[in-house]
C-alpha cells in the first residue's frame, strides 16, 4: 500500500468528495497527513480511512459539522455519548412529527376519497366503522342564532390547550338529530377528526347524508334526513356528527365544501 494517497485517491478510497475533503480541511476538521509545501496539494495517510469515520458516521446521524468540531479535538467517549443523546433527542421529535404528519395525510386523503364517491343527492343508512376523535368543550351559547365562526374561532384559540392539531380536519357535534334539525349552524361542540383522539364515534348502523355549502350551511339536509328517518321507520340515538370531506384545504370554492352528516339509527320494529 502506498504510503501517501492525493485528494483523488483517497476521495475514491473513502467515498468522499474531493471538495467535501477540502472544505473539512479548510475549517479544522479532518485535514490530510501532510501537504506539498511547493504546490499545496494535499495528501492523506491511508490509514486516515479509520480516522475520518468519526465525522461520516456522525455526519450521517445528522449531527451537523459545527457540533462535531466542536468536540473533535477532545472526542472521549462521555463527549460523544453526550453529543448522540442530544441527537437522538432530535431525531424522536422529528420522527413524531413525520408520523403525525403521515396521520394527517392518511387521514385528509380519506376524506376527499370518500367526498369524491359521495352521492350528494341521496341519503342512506351504512354501517361505519369505529372512529376516534377529540371533542372540544360545550360551546358558548350563540350570540346570534346561527353565527357559527365566533365559537369555531374561540375553538381553534384554544387548540394548544386541548392539545388539538388543526391540521386534522375539525367538525362539528350536535347532541341528536332534533338538535341538528332545529339549530344545524349551532353545533354544541367541535371535534378534531384525530385518530388518535380520546373520544370514539362507536361503530355502528348510521343514517349519512352529504351537503355542499360554507361552514354551518347544510341547505335542506336536516330536513331530508328527518324525512328520511320518518319514512324508513328509523329511531335516531346518539349525536349527530358532522364532518368536512372536502374544506379550504381541499377546494377554493367555499361553497364546494362538502359535508358529511352522520347519526346512529336502529329500526323501529313493526307492531
Amino acid at each position: 500500500m502506498k504510503d501517501f494517497l492525493s485528494i483523488k485517491e483517497f476521495s475514491e478510497l473513502s467515498g468522499i468528495e474531493p471538495t467535501t475533503l477540502r472544505y473539512w480541511d479548510d475549517i479544522g476538521l479532518f485535514s490530510p497527513e501532510k501537504r506539498d509545501p511547493d504546490n499545496g496539494y494535499r495528501y492523506y495517510s491511508p490509514l486516515q480511512i479509520i480516522a475520518v469515520n468519526f465525522v461520516t458516521v456522525l455526519r450521517n446521524l445528522g449531527i451537523s459539522l459545527k457540533a462535531i468540531s466542536q468536540i473533535e479535538g477532545t472526542r472521549e467517549p462521555d463527549t460523544v455519548m453526550n453529543l448522540v443523546e442530544q441527537q437522538e433527542f432530535l431525531l424522536d421529535k422529528e420522527i413524531r412529527k413525520l408520523q403525525e404528519a403521515h396521520s394527517v395525510i392518511h387521514t385528509r386523503r380519506a376524506l376527499i376519497q370518500a367526498g369524491q364517491r359521495a352521492d350528494v343527492s341521496q341519503i342512506s343508512v351504512d354501517n361505519l366503522p369505529e372512529r376516534m376523535l377529540i371533542l372540544g368543550p360545550p360551546n358558548e351559547e350563540f350570540q346570534e342564532a346561527g353565527d357559527f365562526f365566533p365559537p369555531f374561532i374561540d375553538f381553534c384559540n384554544h387548540a394548544d390547550t386541548l392539545r388539538i392539531n388543526l391540521n386534522y380536519p375539525i367538525g362539528g357535534y350536535y347532541t341528536g338529530l332534533e338538535t341538528f334539525c332545529a339549530a344545524p349552524a349551532e353545533p354544541q361542540r367541535f371535534f378534531s377528526w384525530d385518530p388518535n383522539g380520546n373520544t370514539a364515534r362507536k361503530a355502528g348502523e348510521y343514517m349519512v347524508a352529504y351537503s355542499y355549502g360554507h361552514y354551518g350551511d347544510f341547505d335542506d339536509a336536516p330536513q331530508r334526513m328527518s324525512a328520511y328517518a320518518q319514512k324508513h321507520n328509523l329511531t335516531c340515538k346518539g349525536p349527530v356528527y358532522c364532518i368536512y370531506l372536502f374544506d379550504e384545504v381541499s377546494t377554493k370554492d367555499p361553497s364546494r365544501y362538502l359535508s358529511q352528516i352522520s347519526v346512529e339509527v336502529s329500526r323501529k320494529k313493526k307492531h
